[in-house]
């Protein structure tokens, strides 16, 4: 998969893609008259240092804003709401023992009020690896166990970093700034990445990590296949074979931020597959395009399993270290299952042999979990946002009406939809004109999304969503740059075009700070709260 010309990648123009021309020059008679937009855009290219500065400008303006929408009040409500009961506390216990340790009975009451300290020294069974919980501890060590923001200073930081990380994604994949501020404003206000950036789940934690480990990925291969291609050239033989690189840090990188996904939660498995196969793929396309004879055996029995070494080993170390806490104290659950027999397996460290116990009971207990739940939303139901999940929800009297506090996991309606027809778009385009850019968006939408199409009969949730909302984000925005139009375009189709953009952009704001209170927990009456009842699943 080549790199595309950074003129016209994608059939869009320099508003929304690569560098524009130096200076704007005078235009030749008759030429169509650039728009605003265009024009402003244009000047801004031209001066080097102030496109920087602007670029600057716009990853920490979509940043502060989704700061701002996931800090603001972060602390309501003072009690553990939803899957809370059970990662904040056991992320105390396992910051403070090594392990996750049981609790009594009652005990998110009294933890609410301040009794942080009444774990039992018993461990628990955990079905989540460690990292994530470490995060959510270290924030509570920071700002008091006590402190309902501590327990969730952690989610909203890492969510508030996915977006510039998505901004980054995005400016990697286009080198424009238009449409990085557009990817990152559309993520930093989207309903469903407030919400689990506000409530101390694990999922934005994985979702971090896996947007990072594909943002590397972009990293490697957009200079890929020039490597490639001067290094097979440089042969004497070029068509026969191509070279073997073992210099790519970036895939070293994805595969380190992929072993931290896995160590938040085991999907992250698909995301490592899905991108070793990405690199495979990629790769045959950078050797065709360089003339070797057969570039899919090349990559696949030559490059291929110098890929797998700098991705998969690095994953395996960063997973297992994740589990030092467990491995090195002798109170988790579990940690006596390797002193059975072993059998031929005497050999490996019985630590080891009792983490390789507790993981096979993970996956026992994963494979069973089909306990029903009134939220729960198959794989099926997520592109139709059936049964988004409400996570709290409490009425009282105020004024004399009924007010309700709700937490509201929603994607933003327009996003969502809009982004599932896009996604349906990118397909066509990327069959029509493959393309590397597209192709790992696809990747990553198709690892976060179709392995939960195979389990229909798990208790799973719309919420899960937020690990493939950035991919769908990044196809919205391709969208949206294929409706403004290139700069070959008739001028009034090309205005138009950026007025409807601009049009979305605004309502996506506005459904935004509708459901904002919905999705915080803020005080308001309970017809307010009726309004936000759209569909029979809703609410």
């Amino acid at each position: 998969m080549s790199n595309p010309e950074p003129s016209a990648p994608l059939g869009a123009g320099p508003a929304w893609n690569g560098p524009a021309p130096a200076s704007e020059g005078p235009l030749p008679e008759g030429a169509p008259t650039p728009t605003w937009y265009d024009r402003a855009t244009m000047r801004l290219r031209a001066d080097p240092t102030r496109n920087r500065r602007g670029g600057v400008l716009a990853a920490v303006l979509v940043t502060l804003i989704a700061g701002v929408l996931r800090l603001w009040n972060l602390g309501h409500p003072a009690t553990l709401v939803f899957d809370e009961t059970y990662y904040v506390k056991d992320a105390w216990s396992q910051w403070l023992l090594g392990y996750t340790a049981q609790w009594p009975d009652g005990a998110d009451t009294g933890f609410a009020d301040g009794a942080v300290d009444t774990f039992l020294p018993d461990g628990s069974f955990s079905v989540h690896p460690p990292l994530g919980k470490f995060f959510i501890g270290a924030g509570m060590a920071l700002f008091g166990a006590e402190s309902s923001t501590g327990w969730r200073i952690a989610v909203a930081l890492f969510g508030t970093g996915m977006v510039l990380v998505l901004y980054l994604f995005a400016r990697t994949l286009t080198r424009s700034v238009a449409f990085a501020t557009v990817a990152g404003l559309l993520l930093a206000v989207d309903g469903q990445a407030i919400v689990m950036s506000r409530v101390s789940l694990l999922d934005t934690f994985l979702a971090f990590f896996v947007l990072l480990a594909a943002w590397f990925i972009a990293l490697d291969t957009r200079g890929h296949a020039a490597r490639v291609a001067a290094m097979a050239a440089s042969r004497r033989h070029p068509h026969v074979w191509g070279p073997v690189l073992w210099n790519r840090p970036w895939v070293i990188a994805a595969g380190a931020a992929a072993g931290c996904a896995v160590a938040v939660k085991w999907s992250g498995l698909y995301v490592l597959a899905a991108l070793g196969l990405y690199l495979i793929v990629a790769d045959a396309w950078a050797r065709r395009r360089a003339g070797i004879s057969s570039p899919l055996a090349d990559a696949a029995l030559r490059q291929g399993p110098v890929s797998f070494l700098l991705l998969v080993p690095v994953a395996a170390v960063v997973y297992v270290s994740s589990w030092l806490g467990w491995l090195l104290t002798d109170g988790g659950w579990g940690r006596d299952l390797g002193a059975a027999d072993p059998g031929p397996w005497g050999w490996v460290p019985a630590p080891l042999r009792a983490l390789w116990l507790f993981h096979k009971a993970i996956y026992d207990f994963h494979v069973g979990l089909t306990s029903e739940h009134g939220y729960a939303s198959p794989a099926w139901q997520w592109p139709l946002l059936a049964r988004p999940t409400s996570m709290y929800y409490e009425s009282a009297e105020c004024g004399g009406v009924t007010c309700v506090d709700n937490i509201y996991s929603l994607n933003n309606p327009l996003i969502w939809w809009a982004g599932m027809a896009a996604v349906v778009w990118l397909v066509y385009r990327f069959a029509m004109r493959p393309r590397w850019q597209t192709g790992l968006v696809l990747t990553g939408l198709a690892a976060t999304y179709v392995p939960w199409l195979l389990y229909p009969e798990r208790t799973i949730f719309q919420f899960y969503t937020v690990v493939m909302l950035p991919f769908v984000v990044l196809a919205l925005t391709f969208a949206l740059r294929d409706v403004s139009g290139s700069t070959s375009f008739d001028p009034v189709r090309r205005a138009g075009g950026q007025r409807l953009v601009l049009v979305f952009l605004i309502a996506v704001v506005v459904l935004t700070a509708f459901w904002y209170p919905i999705q915080t927990a803020t005080t308001v009456p309970y017809e307010f709260w009726r309004l936000h009842n759209w569909l029979p699943g809703w609410i």
